[in-house]
């Protein structure tokens, strides 16, 4: 979004034309909703941001529900925004440990502060694009006082006042219309700066799950969280946000229930076990926080094979840690004799998974030719130096 469009669209005008567009879902209905309201005489810029905006709500809802309807987006900052209901989470540690005054520095489209003031806490939300931070500025206009967002960079802002901090580094490369991330050494704010300032206030840092782990400062909670099967952030977290005893945990959100493991540091891998008549995938959060070994020993499972995240057990278990298949048979590995070997089983809907393997499971997919009413899962992987293809099914 340019300003040119964010000054169209914050009008009376602008606004109540988004309310009246309402969901649009598809490409076409982009590029007829524009020619009615372009042959209506309405302005590019208006009609650009209104359809913009209309098309940003609709797809917000997965992250916000029914709070997108009177919200802003830019597209980067939807993407990069926390779900809500992540946010709530983070916003009850920081009410938990009894702060009452939080400073949002690079809050985006302000997801985050708004599930902070959503449950009472005092917000400083900071953003250094200018579009972003104004977007931000409308969609916690609800809160009044209790949220006041300003445009600057986060180096520049006085934290004097706050009890603790919620920082969101490695920003966009440029600015609200891009949703690249900067480079290491390039982050905004800097990374020695965002962890010198959690060094001295109690922080809540959110970074990507794939941040180097070396880079993580000594004594504070490193937590990954997965939902629905994607995992979405690094959290870390410093000062009393942090929890006494945890330095590694793995959040996991499926549905609309969550659970969580937590340890004092990383847990050794259990020992290499032959395939059983189950495998299981530890979630992503769990591999993440390199907690395998904790999930192993709770299921009485062993490792499929050293290095890969695979378990193996002969009894069925039930954990919101993994997921489970129970394997119905081996098969040949070979791209040929596996097609021949599904269609002759039937199958026609075909789940792949693979770890340790180098193959693409769309290009495999076309190659299988696969025909049938049967559905099944298939698990790629290798022990030692030898390739395996199981046929599975989830539990």
């Amino acid at each position: 979004m340019e300003l040119a469009e964010l000054t169209a669209l914050l009008t009376p005008e602008g606004l109540r034309l988004v309310d009246e567009i309402g969901a649009i879902d598809t490409p076409a209905d982009v590029a007829a909703t524009v020619s009615r309201l372009r042959a209506a005489g309405l302005s590019p810029e208006l009609v650009s941001a209104a359809v913009g905006q209309a098309r940003l709500r609709t797809r917000a809802r997965q992250k916000f529900g029914e709070f997108a309807e009177r919200m802003l987006f830019t597209r980067a900052g939807l993407e990069q925004a926390t779900r809500l209901a992540i946010g709530a989470r983070h916003a009850g540690r920081f009410r938990d440990a009894g702060f009452a005054r939080v400073a949002d520095l690079g809050c985006g489209i302000g997801g985050d502060a708004l599930a902070f003031a959503g449950i009472g806490l005092q917000v400083l939300a900071v953003d250094a694009d200018e579009v972003t931070a104004a977007l931000a500025a409308y969609n916690l206009a609800p809160f009044g006082d209790a949220a006041v967002v300003r445009h600057a960079r986060a180096e520049e802002v006085s934290v004097d006042g706050v009890d603790a901090v919620w920082l969101d580094p490695a920003r966009r490369e440029a600015g609200h219309g891009a949703t690249a991330r900067v480079g290491a050494a390039d982050w905004s704010p800097p990374l020695d700066w965002v962890f010198d300032l959690a060094g001295r206030l109690p922080a809540g840092i959110k970074l990507g799950p794939a941040f180097d782990r070396t880079r993580i400062p000594d004594g504070a909670e490193a937590q990954w969280i997965s939902v629905d099967g994607s995992t979405i952030e690094l959290v870390v977290w410093t000062g009393a946000l942090a929890r006494p005893g945890v330095r590694r945990a793995a959040l996991v959100v499926r549905g609309g229930g969550a659970a969580e493991l937590t340890a004092s540091a990383d847990a050794e891998d259990v020992a290499v076990r032959p395939l059983g008549a189950f495998v299981h995938e530890p979630e992503g959060a769990v591999i993440r926080a390199r907690l395998i070994g904790e999930v192993a020993r709770d299921l009485d499972a062993g490792m499929l094979a050293p290095g890969i995240a695979y378990l193996t057990s002969d009894a069925a278990v039930t954990s919101p840690f993994v997921q489970t298949f129970r394997v119905r048979e081996q098969l040949p590995t070979d791209v040929k004799a596996l097609s021949r070997a599904l269609r002759e089983r039937g199958i026609g809907t075909l789940e792949i998974k693979k770890r340790g393997v180098d193959v693409d499971p769309a290009t495999l997919r076309t190659k299988l030719k696969l025909r049938g009413s049967e559905a099944a899962t298939l698990i790629l992987t290798r022990v030692g130096g030898t390739r395996l293809a199981l046929l599975a099914d989830r539990v």
